[in-house]
């Protein structure tokens, strides 16, 4: 009679007569971190059994022990009754050991024409997938927070900036429509990146397929998948998916970082253009008078987090040949922790849009300095005088170096002073001078006007509707 093989080994180790020392154990075992897949493992086991015993493989009395095995499993877990093991490593082996120890012989069957590398890759499939649909509902919430603020401030009149120096007038709904559209982009890729990774390892086995009559297509089709994966060395050992999901969680932060900058920009003093509610902010253990954006700052940190679960990933695949290796027990846990940030941050940001308030005098006051409304009187004497662009250029500049020497505005100098340098100039030109004449003239497909945002608003609300 074969030796017994001790605990720790129960599930792989006839080949060997001793325990794997304990540091070899720490360094193997990754229960703590493939626990989070309990429901997945669960439910590509029930998928399996099931095709076993359709494809005669198993009985369908074993085919039934092992499924009322594994509902007690799963009550066990979700009520954290669940006596994981560090000693049997994984997520697979602990289910399986506990499923022995509540139905018996029976269990040893389960295993059957798979391996752990095509159950772990199921596995990793499934809870990925959902990730990225939960991820994409959350930015589409994200979205409808935008949504509803660019409607309110359609025609709230702010300081439009490149290079952070005020440039033209916008409004302030056209600014957020600008990330309506960015996270759209987001939801799509996570989206595309779920039907593109929306295959099943499952039956691939080890890496080579089974022998066993088995049928792929129907637990692929029993797990949600649109097919089987073609190739057996692939589907144990492709992480692509997860490196594009985790891809699609950094431009996603990214875009969140972008915004949070603005938002700590805008709340400052300096600024004063919104203000977040107490919900979104935190104060100082010292300076009474503060109100941080504490919430802000860090969406924009954890940016730094996910970025680095990008790269920590990309770095354990790239040297890797075909077709399963150890290093990619790391995989899950850096794809977790990007999945787990992103989630902190669109929670956050929508809570920080949706209850913010937004100080409109102090918009349109930044607004109306900087002589943001140059370029509408370069645009002036183009249109109704005819000049060539550059030369309305030149002559705008000049106007504005005059209102920069009488410390002012351009619609505050006066008609002499504008006839000094243009002499065809009119009281007409004032007309464009003000920063709601320039923002209503800007109505051009995707232009700032109010008419073109609450155009663009109605079309996103009909969209995700």
């Amino acid at each position: 009679m074969a030796k017994k093989p001790a605990s720790g080994q129960e599930m792989w180790g006839g080949r060997f007569a001793a325990k794997p020392d304990e540091v070899m154990e720490a360094i193997n075992a990754s229960i703590d971190v493939d626990k989070r897949m309990a429901a997945e493992d669960i439910q590509g086991s029930r998928a399996h059994v099931r095709m076993l015993a359709d494809s005669n493989i198993v009985s369908e009395t074993d085919r039934d022990a092992i499924l009322e095995g594994l509902d007690q499993v799963e009550q066990e877990i979700v009520g954290g009754d669940f006596p994981f093991r560090k000693d049997l490593e994984d997520i697979h082996m602990n289910i399986e050991a506990r499923l022995k120890e509540i139905i018996g012989e029976p269990a040893g069957r389960l295993h059957t024409a798979r391996s752990r590398n095509d159950q772990v890759a199921t596995d990793f499939r499934l809870w990925t997938r959902q990730a990225l649909q939960t991820r994409a509902d959350q930015t589409r919430g994200l979205m409808e927070a935008l949504l509803e603020q660019a409607d309110l401030h359609a025609d709230t009149v702010m300081p439009g900036f490149t290079h952070l120096q005020t440039a033209q007038p916008v409004t302030f709904g056209h600014h957020l429509m600008a990330y309506v559209e960015m996270f759209s982009r987001d939801r799509s890729r996570f989206l595309d990146c779920q039907d593109r990774m929306n295959e099943s390892p499952l039956g691939a086995a080890a890496l080579a397929g089974t022998g066993f009559p088995i049928d792929r297509q129907k637990t692929a089709a029993d797990l949600g998948f649109k097919a089987p994966m073609a190739n057996s060395l692939d589907a144990v050992s492709a992480r692509d998916f997860a490196v594009e999901a985790v891809s699609a969680c950094s431009i996603c932060a990214m875009h969140l970082s972008r915004l949070a900058e603005e938002i700590v920009i805008w709340a400052s003093a300096q600024f004063h253009f919104v203000r977040l509610s107490d919900a979104w902010s935190t104060g100082s253990s010292i300076m009474p008078q503060k109100r941080n954006p504490d919430a802000a700052e860090l969406v924009r940190a954890k940016t730094g987090r996910i970025y680095g679960a990008l790269q920590a990933l990309l770095t354990v695949l790239k040297g890797l040949p075909l077709a399963y290796s150890k290093d990619m027990q790391e995989d899950k846990e850096l794809t977790f922790l990007a999945f787990d940030a992103l989630d902190l941050c669109l929670a956050s940001m929508t809570g920080m849009v949706s209850s913010w308030t937004v100080d409109k005098s102090a918009m349109r006051a930044a607004a109306a300095h900087g002589f943001s409304t140059a370029t509408d009187l370069a645009d002036y004497l183009v249109r109704e005088l005819g000049l060539p662009f550059r030369e309305a250029h030149h002559v705008t500049g000049a106007t504005v170096k005059l209102a920069e020497d009488k410390g002012c505005d351009l619609a505050e100098l006066s008609i002499d002073d504008l006839k000094s340098i243009e002499p065809r100039l009119t009281d007409a030109v004032y007309s464009v001078l003000t920063v709601e004449a320039s923002v209503n003239s800007r109505q051009s497909y995707g232009g700032t006007s109010p008419v073109r945002v609450r155009e663009q608003v109605s079309r996103w609300k009909e969209l995700l509707s």
